[in-house]
């Protein structure tokens, strides 16, 4: 098949899947096909392409269910006859698999969140035209860069404090579904906020008692990072 009919890095790819994973994890695949899937955690992260949550969490096939969007959102629930993909994968993950924990993992340098920063820092800046999917979808920024308040620092600065506040925002948005609120209510769903830092691939976890993101695995990370490279 050649490069016109499927991308040669795919074919290249899918060859050393099957002369590697594969036959390691077959007996995997064939009893997820038989049994079906049964993943404990949902994991709403970004689409962005540096940040693949299954390489992050060494996840192995049907350990997590994965949903990713543009700047890892959650939208408030809203049933209407509009198409809600994010929300329609979260209600078969909580209803449908019954996972037990939802993360929401925002990155460093997302261009979601910088697009947003942007429109806010320059009032002169055109916004994005109305019929524009990706200018309706970062709007639901708005309420977690009101709780900042106006750019005071380096548009740097504010884009990445916006990211950790939308990460809040979204779990916000999360209790809104009303069964993920009762769910949640008799302990059997737990909500959590993560960061991961694209550059130096530390993960940070929010503590949503004190509002504030900590490091975690902090000492591997460190050995991780501290180990001399062998030649």
């Amino acid at each position: 098949m050649g490069e016109a009919n499927f991308p040669k890095r795919l074919s290249e790819g899918y060859e050393n899947f099957l002369n590697g994973r594969f036959p390691r994890e077959r007996e995997r695949f064939v009893d997820l096909a038989e049994r079906g899937q049964s993943p404990e955690i949902l994991l709403i992260g970004c689409c962005d392409s540096r940040v693949s949550p299954e390489l992050i969490f060494d996840a192995g096939p049907g350990e997590m269910f994965v949903l990713r969007n543009v700047a890892n959102l959650v939208p408030p629930y809203q049933p209407n006859d509009d198409y809600h993909g994010t929300s329609a994968a979260i209600e078969f993950a909580v209803m449908g698999l019954k996972v037990k924990h939802i993360v929401v993992m925002g990155h460093a340098q997302c261009g979601g969140v910088k697009a947003f920063a942007e429109l806010q820092s320059d009032p002169y800046m055109r916004p994005l035209a109305p019929g524009d999917f990706i200018g309706g979808w970062i709007k639901l920024l708005a309420p977690a860069a009101e709780k900042l308040g106006k750019p005071s620092e380096p548009l740097q600065q504010w884009s990445e404090r916006l990211a950790w506040e939308s990460i809040k925002q979204s779990i916000a948005n999360l209790r809104s579904f009303p069964y993920i609120a009762t769910l949640e209510q008799r302990g059997w769903l737990t909500l959590h906020g993560a960061y991961f830092g694209v550059s130096g691939g530390e993960l940070m976890a929010l503590d949503e008692s004190a509002g504030t993101f900590h490091q975690v695995a902090a000492d591997a990370h460190h050995e991780a990072l501290g180990k001399t490279p062998r030649f």
